[in-house]
């Protein structure tokens, strides 16, 4: 299949991924932290779901979204990294239409279901604080598993029309895609036709899901801090406070890069295309990294867990 950019097929049946263009010189240096990344995200995470399901003390609500979010940063970082490899090492760029969608579909599904993770993490933090007597009561196990089923029926519902208004787009002009995966806009953007549909949609979905999810957690957190306010001694606030420490670092780690590269990528146009890329990349791989390490540094409980494991 030729590489060049003007080419006369109709709707090919595989794309060309450059990986990160302008540094293709870099990709095996580049492979090295991402690859590294992988592991620690897998070994992290996998972890995290060993001693939860090993320790009974754990079962309870906020172990089981914690598990929530191991799974989809597991997936998360799986659909990507692998493919993005073999381009790095084997130089293998090609990827069929149906995967290409498929990636493009796994990767916004399970970014919007661990922003809604982290609004059932806030919901949980906000119950086991402000009304800790009932939380027992509220947040029972067919309540988490309620929660857990329609978190994950809002990432698959929302984002399904994504992948079908890609597939119905003719593409005429090229089948490369300067990015290392398929990246929603980055495909319909090799479109030969008017695809505002996808672009505004993509953009509602966006501003629904991050906006809704902000804030509910926003709101969450300001009822949290009025009732730590309220307590009697700093030692008791700082403690209080102390269990919201490690969802509110992971809560950081994933919209901040995400935000900044949404609002890169759309609205600012003078920021070299490998910049973007690298962002995107490291926007994917970051949180799935970091969320288990946060989470066992800063949670007594898993780390004496952990200790005890190696030791």
């Amino acid at each position: 299949m030729s590489d060049s950019n003007t080419t006369d097929f109709t709707n090919p049946s595989t794309f060309i991924l450059l990986g990160i263009p302008g540094l293709e010189a870099a990709h095996i240096w580049i492979s090295i932290p991402f690859c590294a990344l992988y592991v620690i995200a897998v070994l992290g995470n996998f972890t995290i779901l060993f001693i939860v399901k090993m320790e009974p003390s754990f079962h309870g609500p906020m172990y089981y979204f914690l598990c929530m979010l191991a799974v989809t940063d597991l997936v998360l970082s799986t659909s990507t990294l692998p493919k993005m490899l073999s381009i790095f090492w084997f130089n293998s760029r090609e990827i069929s239409f149906s995967a290409c969608l498929t990636q493009m579909y796994f990767i916004q599904c399970f970014s919007t279901m661990e922003s809604g993770i982290f609004m059932a993490m806030a919901l949980d933090r906000y119950v086991a604080i402000c009304d800790p007597l009932r939380h027992s009561t509220i947040l029972t196990n067919p309540m988490v598993a309620k929660i857990g089923l329609a978190v994950l029926l809002r990432g698959c519902v929302l984002i399904l029309p994504y992948p079908f208004l890609a597939r119905q787009w003719p593409y005429c002009r090229t089948n490369i895609i300067p990015h290392s995966y398929c990246e929603h806009i980055a495909v319909v953007k090799l479109a030969c036709a008017d695809i505002r549909v996808s672009s505004y949609y993509s953009l509602s979905v966006a501003f629904f899901v991050i906006g809704l999810d902000v804030f509910f957690i926003l709101v969450s957190y300001i009822q949290i801090l009025r009732v730590i306010f309220s307590l009697p001694t700093k030692d008791t606030r700082f403690k209080t406070f102390g269990t919201c420490g490690s969802h509110i670092c992971v809560i950081l780690a994933f919209y901040i890069p995400a935000l900044f590269s949404f609002l890169t990528q759309r609205f600012v146009h003078n920021v070299p295309l490998h910049f973007h890329i690298l962002f995107a990349n490291v926007y994917l791989l970051v949180p799935p990294m970091l969320n288990p390490i946060i989470y066992g540094v800063r949670t007594k409980q898993i780390w004496d867990r952990v200790l005890r494991m190696l030791l």
